[in-house]
């Protein structure tokens, strides 16, 4: 009888507990899914996503889940737990009175009385993010290779990715780490060319070391012309927009529209802008509208929102199409892709996606991709789509880096003044025993492709800057890295080498071609072989800012420098640092050096999805 009475209880009970489980939202077991059954079940989101990656790890840190119904949270402390990368889900607050509820990112003021005091990650979520695993370059004798052959890259969306985990107390997995993505994030000064004739102007400087004064560091820098306001040809540009169900989250859909919203007003009425949606299906939520209809844009913009799985491939298709038809010859036409990167509906494998687009490309429509969010960021897709599609990629993590992307750099993001850019440097024998490329692993060239204008590579912004920086070591200082071998081929006659070399450190050479071009133009000098007594400024900070990836990815170039002698570097070649940029860069690194002491949590320790 007993048994009998306690049987009404006991479900009770586990109806109440059902109800517990799916109000935490578990973390799912992440399995393919087929169109059939996303069409099926249009809510699910990207926790149930092909799998990308060939090998997979798991990288052990927080995520920002969504915020469950509850207190709101106020406006100006919600932007600061969101520019800091961390997890809104649990957040203590003091509070006189509650006020009425509304959305986290709300444009609304903070209420009165609430402030934040502690932002905590909600305890099982689990971070799959996804991200292409490399080797850094290694060192090489000049005896046996001489040459370096790689393509230009302007993306900086490493840098603010890493900036995004460091903020939020995390060490970033070595594999999201890209050398020369920190370079490039910062200006470092070099003069511009004065006419468009030549797209762009060539600085070298060659000094010691800082962590090894026996060797040297070679910097190589480009400036793009910058081209005057009233000489930026009119934009047809295309954002397509994930809305699906993972970009209901802070840092996602709110974030993206907020930094849209910024790029507004810089539009003219000769430009053109479309917005393209992809969910489990895609649309049209703003057919080509002028530049000038500020209202209508921004408008369309703030209608979107979020839900459903992810057809990427059906919104790329369509975001072509609205390309085409606001198509201007002679102009700017691209497409700009916002999401956190994961498509798991539709047209899915990244090689089908990267045919479509290089196809787009050859007819004159380029792709730059803007990441956004955690958790189930996909880095790897967001760099190989962007790369392809001959535009660049960024990371937002916050207000201030979307207006840096898409206002004060707005020219360099979106028109191109030299496409398939592509350096090479031969090392002189006689002065160079051996060298290392910092960087660039994944726009590695062979030697043959050089020439080769049918080889695709990378693409300079108007007004961008990108930097290469070189390891070498002399000869006859006995600081090589490698064994000279014991077997040495014959040398052929090199004595028409040796007449015109004399002095020379090395040779560079530069290819590319014009935006509308097809064949390429060619740039040759010698670069000298007469060393500085000490590295100019900019060549410290960019030193730093080497040593600094180096370091998260291991420390195994920097001859045991640590991360206080990384900043003390860097804070001693500031300079002038109007927007903080630099400043904001030492507090990167004090903070990976302070989370690198604590156990358990080590350099380069952190895992990820990775895929080769």
């Amino acid at each position: 009888m007993k048994t009998h009475a306690l049987a009404p209880l006991c479900a009770a009970v586990m109806v109440v507990l059902a109800g517990c489980a799916t109000s935490q939202n578990p973390v799912e077991t992440a399995s393919p899914v087929s169109s059939d059954a996303a069409q099926a079940s249009p809510g699910r989101d990207k926790a149930e996503k092909k799998p990308v990656a060939e090998e997979s790890r798991t990288w052990d840190a927080p995520r920002a889940p969504s915020v469950p119904p509850g207190p709101p949270v106020p406006q100006a402390s919600a932007n600061k737990a969101v520019a800091q990368g961390q997890s809104l889900a649990t957040v203590d607050v003091l509070a006189e009175s509650a006020p009425p509820a509304m959305p986290l990112m709300a444009p609304a003021p903070p209420a009165q009385g609430y402030v934040a005091m502690r932002v905590m990650p909600m305890a099982g979520d689990v971070d799959r993010e996804n991200y292409t695993h490399f080797k850094d370059n290694g060192v090489e004798q000049v005896a046996e290779q001489p040459v370096s052959t790689f393509g230009l890259d302007v993306d900086t969306g490493a840098y603010t990715n890493v900036r995004r985990m460091l903020a939020s107390g995390n060490l970033p997995p070595a594999d999201a780490v890209r050398a020369e993505e920190f370079i490039n994030y910062f200006d470092y000064g070099y003069t511009p060319p004065s006419t468009r004739d030549q797209p762009f102007s060539v600085t070298t400087e060659l000094a010691p070391e800082p962590w090894n004064s026996k060797r040297e560091l070679l910097m190589v820098g480009i400036q793009g012309y910058r081209v005057p306001d009233t000489e930026v040809p009119p934009a047809n540009l295309v954002f397509l927009v994930d809305t699906s169900g993972s970009m209901d989250e802070p840092d996602k859909l709110p974030l993206l529209k907020a930094s849209l919203k910024q790029l507004v007003p810089r539009l003219r009425a000769q430009d053109h802008v479309s917005l393209v949606t992809y969910a489990g299906e895609a649309g049209v939520a703003l057919e080509s509208t002028p530049g000038n209809q500020h209202a209508k844009i921004l408008a369309a913009i703030e209608a979107l929102g979020a839900g459903g799985s992810t057809n990427g491939g059906a919104g790329i298709d369509m975001a072509y199409a609205q390309a085409k038809q606001g198509f201007i010859k002679g102009g700017v036409n691209r497409i700009i892709l916002a999401t956190d990167g994961d498509f798991n509906v539709g047209t899915t494998g990244i090689e089908a996606l990267k045919t479509r687009i290089t196809d787009e490309r050859k007819a004159g429509v380029a792709l730059s991709t803007l990441g956004f969010g955690q958790g189930n960021y996909n880095d790897a897709m967001a760099v190989q789509l962007a790369d392809t599609g001959n535009g660049n990629h960024h990371y937002i993590d916050s207000l201030a880096e979307a207006r840096k992307v898409l206002v004060d750099e707005m020219s360099s993001t979106m028109m191109t003044i030299a496409k398939d850019v592509k350096i090479q440097v031969e090392f002189n024998p006689a002065v160079v025993k051996e060298y290392r490329l910092i960087g660039y692993e994944k726009r590695a060239l062979a030697r043959e492709d050089f020439n080769n204008d049918a080889v695709d590579a990378g693409e300079i912004g108007a007004g961008a800057n990108v930097t290469a920086l070189y390891e070498v070591t002399l000869a006859g200082t006995g600081e090589n890295r490698v064994d000279p071998l014991r077997y040495r081929p014959a040398r052929a006659d090199t004595s028409d080498v040796d007449k015109s070399g004399r002095g020379e450190l090395a040779f560079l050479r530069i290819r590319y071609k014009a935006p509308d071009g097809n064949t390429s133009k060619l740039i040759e000098r010698p670069l000298p072989s007469n060393v500085a007594a000490s590295p100019s400024e900019r060549l410290r900070f960019a030193a730093s800012v080497a040593a600094f990836a180096d370091a998260l990815r291991g420390g195994k170039y920097i001859d045991g420098w640590d991360y206080a002698k990384i900043a003390a570097l860097a804070n001693g070649a500031r300079g002038s640092d109007d927007m903080g940029y630099r400043a904001g860069f030492v507090q990167m690194v004090r903070s990976a050096g302070s989370l690198s002491a604590t156990p358990g949590n080590g350099t380069g320790g952190n895992e990820a999805t990775v895929s080769r």
